[in-house]
């Protein structure tokens, strides 16, 4: 997959005007998070939860510093961080999450055998694709929609995560929080010296030299 933003990494700016010392604690808070880091999901449901989490956002297998999705899922339902807010078609997100990864599991198995940890990647794409069109047809969902549990829980809390990761950000070109330093170019196809530079096809060697000094 080409690079976006080759030679980029958003932590060279932990030291810099763009960040300031709250924005620091958030991120190195982050950052320290393990991958396997778990308190709430049990030793059954955890291997159902980083595959899940594995298909929504898959990561290239020689990132260094990989997003902990699962753990921070993980995290915020053990501390019962909720949104504010929640679809009239669900239940609370901590049970949620536990009713989803159950009927997960018990959808791959009625369809294909196995767990769904178990699946080969586009096995468990099969599942996530019935969940995802309500076609999901296991006694385990009871009375919560597959589709609401995918879009509402499974996007919502996954994506979130993972766009929460200085990882992503990198990928993405996002400077992150930019306090106190502010945008300032803000006119179409203009940027701020502190900014990535987006690969050109052809030019990505341009791109790269630019963004080793990006602070």
């Amino acid at each position: 997959m080409r690079e976006r933003y080759p030679g980029y990494d958003v932590l060279a700016k932990r030291d810099t005007p763009s960040w300031n010392d709250q924005t620091r604690r958030a991120i190195d808070a982050r950052m320290a998070i393990p991958l396997a880091a778990r308190r709430f999901f049990s030793d059954d449901e955890w291997p159902t939860v980083q595959a899940i989490c594995g298909r929504i956002v898959p990561q290239p297998r020689d990132r260094a510093r990989p997003a902990p999705v699962a753990a921070m899922i993980d995290a915020k339902l053990a501390a019962d961080d909720r949104d504010g807010y929640r679809h009239a078609s669900m239940p609370p997100q901590r049970e949620a999450w536990r009713r989803g990864v159950r009927a997960i599991d018990a959808e791959a198995q009625a369809r294909l055998g196995a767990r769904f940890h178990a699946l080969a990647p586009d096995a468990q794409d099969e599942v996530l694709k019935a969940a995802q069109r309500g076609e999901a047809r296991s006694d385990a969902w009871g009375d919560m929609p597959p589709a609401e549990f995918f879009r509402a829980r499974l996007l919502h809390d996954v994506l979130g995560a993972y766009y929460a990761h200085p990882s992503a950000w990198s990928e993405i070109g996002f400077g992150g929080p930019a306090s106190p330093r502010g945008y300032v170019r803000m006119n179409f196809d203009r940027r701020d010296p502190w900014e990535a530079a987006e690969a050109l096809p052809g030019r990505e060697a341009d791109a790269r030299r630019d963004n080793a000094s990006v602070r």
